[in-house]
């Protein structure tokens, strides 16, 4: 079975104690039969602990947490998704501390970044992502919220995660207004405003056309995002029936052919199956989109 590795952070790969060589966010890929029940140790540089597991059949099925399964359908193969990495130092360092009315908010490191929360309702602790390390806290409606450079969250007063995204916050106050970008191959960026953490408007714009090696990620990253495909389509074909006919995918990946595109769909929690899709042009719009083998 030849299993993919990637990983968030760069690490170090050994199998079985054997130094196989470097795993970050490009693909490597080992032969590996899974009776063989082989332990698996990536090790991050820059003071992260290294994650541990056994590549049984078991682990196809049922990842531990820090990894994701991803099934190659039609390849006889898997990719494995490492991240979530805990820093080595596990000391307690406080970061920032503000008092805005009522409640003390401190933002700390243990390990993972978090945020205690005091309030007259509680004692609230929070797990918060790297990108808000160096976020500013503020009030914002009935709650709390915390900004940095490209990333934001918005907190109730019992440290519920209301909004979290990577993205640029434009206005605060009774409504909260931001601008997401969606890293996809046309530039997507939304538009989007909040009110009590309810999502009340929100638009997109894109900032580039698809070119002949975009052209299908960009129909299917369309379908996915629920925009309109007619311009994708030749005019046998209807959207409609096209997300029908695809289902409930929740991303889409590139492969080594530009008329060939994966669509990830989920099988349960960290387990996936990526099912492959050509797409068929008659020089200028799509009239067929079959399974690839």
């Amino acid at each position: 079975m030849q299993v993919y590795f990637l990983a968030e952070r760069e690490c170090i790969l050994t199998l079985g104690g054997a130094v196989l060589g470097i795993v970050d966010s490009f693909e490597r890929s080992v032969e590996l039969d899974p009776a063989d029940d082989v332990l698996c140790t990536l090790t991050p540089f820059g003071g992260f602990l290294p994650v541990s597991f056994r590549i049984g059949e078991d682990l196809f099925l049922s990842p531990p947490p820090q990894v994701t399964v991803y099934h190659l359908n039609g390849r006889g193969s898997a990719a494995l998704y490492v991240g979530g990495f805990c820093r080595s130092d596990q000391s307690l360092k406080v970061i920032r501390q503000e008092v805005l009315g009522t409640a003390r908010l401190t933002l700390l490191r243990q390990g993972k970044l978090l945020l205690d929360l005091e309030t007259e309702e509680g004692f609230f602790l929070t797990e918060l992502p790297d990108a808000l390390e160096n976020s500013g806290i503020k009030a914002q409606d009935d709650g709390f919220l915390l900004v940095s450079e490209n990333a934001f969250c918005l907190l109730s007063r019992r440290g519920e995660v209301l909004v979290q995204s990577e993205g640029r916050v434009l206005e605060t106050g009774d409504v909260l207004r931001a601008e997401v970008p969606f890293h996809d191959s046309r530039g997507h960026v939304a538009s989007c405003e909040w009110r009590a953490g309810e999502l009340v408007a929100c638009t997109l714009r894109t900032t580039r056309a698809p070119t002949p090696a975009t052209f299908a990620l960009a129909l299917f990253e369309s379908v996915l995002l629920g925009l309109d495909v007619s311009p994708f389509l030749s005019p046998e074909l209807e959207g409609d029936a096209l997300r029908e006919y695809l289902g409930d995918f929740r991303s889409v990946v590139l492969t080594e052919r530009e008329n060939c595109v994966g669509l990830v769909y989920a099988r349960r929690e960290r387990v996936f199956d990526v099912r492959y899709f050509t797409v068929e042009t008659d020089g200028k719009r799509v009239c067929n989109i079959v399974p690839a083998g």
